[in-house]
């Protein structure tokens, strides 16, 4: 059971839903900050302002009026959440239209919060996110009226060159064309669609319309992910003949972080680079974005990628999937169409589908979304898709289906997961104590447990311990809690750029030559080693939860699902859970779970991707 703090200033609303834990204390200490500063003593926009901190503390950017009862709390179930008193939304928005936090008092110029009328529903921002939404949509909409000058006979050159073996429809070289033809360009798509592959060759195609090499900046909202993006580019820079010295690095490094917040590169001092890459673009917040497209130049290409459908940044917003379904007034110049007409005019064939009449509309926009999986394809693949677009009744026939690489088990049927705990471990203990490290690594990505909750019977602390034991029995050892040994699996907790070692990295403790011990880190085709005393934060790593899941790729995953009451079990979860297998997935919980999860999205609440109508000025 989590532990609530509670804000003893809280009263009322903000009390009784801070005791039950939808609101932290810090939620609360906010609101009542507000009425101290704003002149506001109505109790409903009060509470409203608490939900609006706890909204992007959860990782929308406003909190949606008429959908403030849809909340996640890992410890309370829906039955819990619908028993509180909420207000009706009638009243809070009324109160809202007449708050001076809404309107501002007319002596100064304090106006934290902003109301905001959409055809769903209004919706309340801190004045913060306001800004940085409406400049993202300003940006966004003045970069897409241009269009780069473009030599399209040597253009198609180039996509014959680099996609000569595909067949039509091929959407990655849709996607190439678009991101040569246009200042800003989304590529999304599910793992293994080939998106590092398409960047690489677009890349190439962009390098080719410049008399000298263009100057390009890679970047990734982690280091983790910048380091696997610079690995990708650099295996093909030699067969693509791209530029040299492309850097990959995290967004804060792009932009020149410093402290106190602020960054070197900004709307006074543009990024030098001609092409802007930005890989991974789900997990970019708000803020990040705001921060990047403020830095971009305009004459520069943007191109971001990423896979919109999983769980989103740990901050505020789903910049990504709001762009993807985001309407845009684009002119259409024609040229896409020149370049690679064949694609957009071929039917569906038995390896890519043809785009519909909204994707079609969507590439005037520069989106284009990615589709054929090449890194794992077939019951894997159809799960996720019938996950993604929410139809349970598919998923549960999948999962029953008898498939080799799906299987549904009870939660108490743990046979077949302890045995592969235990296989996987037996491959890793064997190579590393063994001094081979790249197979050490390789049994640590055959199979992985994975978890919704931190804690409780269903939480990875439970299933970490369990699955600990299991490999403890088998190899006839105990652990002790600050003992190093050859086989242990490690989890990175914070990034160390000295040691080039980034947060979420995986890695297993190995035997050197001389018998001592070092941790493998994959790198590529290689592995790096370090000595344990260099890692400041680190744990063993039996079971992890979902979340930090996200970037890895497992051949095997085990994913334990809470009760069908857990307001945690969401669509965006499991979609990502089963995205990290390559070739097999095994569900352990109820069908009623299942369905469920399918069934419950995170509500991600942003404006972006609607047609705005702010109230009072």
């Amino acid at each position: 059971m989590t532990e609530i703090l509670i804000a003893q200033r809280g009263k009322g609303l903000l009390r009784e839903f801070n005791t039950c834990g939808v609101l932290t204390a810090s939620d609360v200490h906010v609101a009542e900050r507000l009425r101290s500063l704003g002149g506001e003593s109505n109790d409903l926009v009060l509470f409203a302002a608490a939900l609006a901190v706890r909204a992007v503390r959860s990782g929308s950017v406003c909190l949606d009026v008429r959908r403030m009862r849809d909340v996640t709390v890992e410890d309370l179930t829906e039955e819990d959440l619908a028993a509180l008193p909420w207000p009706d939304a009638d009243a809070v928005v009324a109160a809202l239209r007449v708050s001076p936090l809404v309107l501002g008092n007319g002596r100064e110029p304090l106006r934290p919060l902003r109301l905001v009328d959409t055809d769903d529903g209004e919706l309340l921002y801190l004045d913060r996110y306001f800004t940085q939404e409406q400049t993202i949509r300003h940006v966004l909409d003045a970069r897409i009226q241009d269009a780069p000058d473009v030599d399209e006979s040597l253009l198609v050159r180039g996509l014959s060159q680099y996609f000569s073996d595909a067949a039509t429809p091929d959407r990655q070289r849709i996607a190439a064309a678009l991101a040569v033809l246009k200042p800003t360009t989304v590529i999304a798509g599910g793992p293994g669609t080939g998106k590092t592959h398409t960047v690489a060759r677009v890349l190439a195609l962009i390098s080719a319309q410049f008399t000298t090499p263009p100057r390009i900046g890679l970047a990734a909202p982690t280091g983790k992910a910048a380091a696997r993006l610079q690995e990708a580019v650099d295996e093909q820079t030699l067969e693509l003949g791209l530029p040299e010295g492309i850097k990959a690095m995290t967004l804060h490094r792009m932009l020149g972080w410093m402290p106190g917040g602020r960054f070197r590169y900004n709307p006074g001092n543009r990024l030098p680079y001609d092409v802007v890459v930005v890989d991974e673009t789900s997990m970019v917040s708000l803020t990040m974005m705001w921060r990047l497209l403020e830095a971009v130049r305009p004459d520069a290409r943007l191109i971001l990628v990423g896979d919109p459908d999983p769980l989103t940044s740990v901050d505020a917003g789903a910049v990504l999937a709001d762009l993807v379904d985001r309407s845009m007034e684009a002119p259409d110049d024609g040229r896409l169409a020149r370049v690679v007409a064949a694609d957009l005019e071929a039917s569906t064939d038995p390896n890519e589908t043809a785009l519909s009449a909204r994707e079609l509309e969507r590439l005037r926009g520069g989106v284009v979304r990615l589709s054929r999986g090449r890194r794992f394809g077939g019951a894997i693949a159809q799960l996720a898709v019938a996950v993604r677009d929410g139809r349970d009744d598919d998923v549960v026939e999948l999962l029953n289906s008898g498939d080799p690489a799906l299987s549904l088990s009870a939660p108490q049927d743990v046979s077949a997961l302890r045995r592969d705990v235990m296989e996987s471990s037996e491959v890793v203990t064997r190579s590393a104590e063994a001094g081979d490290a790249l197979g050490a690594l390789a049994g640590l990505e055959s199979h992985r447990l994975l978890c919704a909750h931190r804690e409780g019977p269903y939480g990875v602390g439970h299933w970490a311990l369990l699955a600990q034991e299991w490999v403890a029995s088998a190899q006839g050892r105990r652990f002790g809690p600050d003992e190093w040994f050859a086989g242990q699996p490690l989890l990175v907790m914070a990034n160390d750029y000295e040691q080039r070692i980034y947060n979420g990295d995986a890695g297993v403790v190995v035997t050197r030559q001389d018998g001592s011990l070092a941790v493998a880190f994959p790198r590529g085709r290689e592995a790096r080693l370090v000595h344990p005393s260099q890692l400041s934060e680190v744990q063993t790593v039996y079971a992890m939860t979902i979340h930090r899941s996200q970037g890895s790729q497992y051949d095997a995953v085990s994913i334990v699902l809470p009760e069908a009451r857990a307001t945690l079990l969401t669509r965006e979860l499991l979609y990502t859970a089963i995205t990290r297998a390559r070739s097999r997935v095994r569900i352990l919980g109820t069908e009623e779970s299942v369905r469920a999860g399918v069934r419950r999205q995170v509500l991600r609440a942003s404006g972006l991707r609607r047609e705005v109508r702010p109230f009072g000025g």
